[in-house]
């Protein structure tokens, strides 16, 4: 999953993630287990009421790296 998500659609971080639920565009919430979980409850919640699919990583580093940025990353999320 970590090596698709540097080639394909995504958001990157909890409010671009937030509103790719919301909108019904995401089809996959990737979190990492090492961010703060007051950041991602309410993006946790939404998955659930919208049945979209969790996966979660090891850390933040590995997250944000597997997306291809230079900074840590609590939240992306594959697009439709």
């Amino acid at each position: 999953m970590l090596d698709d998500l540097k080639h394909c659609k995504k958001a990157v971080g909890v409010k671009q993630s937030t509103k790719a639920v919301e909108n019904g565009v995401a089809s996959n919430v990737i979190i990492a287990r090492d961010c703060e979980q007051r950041v991602v409850r309410g993006i946790i919640e939404l998955c659930e009421a919208n049945a979209i699919p969790v996966t979660y990583v090891d850390s933040m580093k590995q997250l944000g790296k597997a997306c291809g940025i230079d900074v840590d990353a609590a939240v992306a999320c594959i697009l439709k």
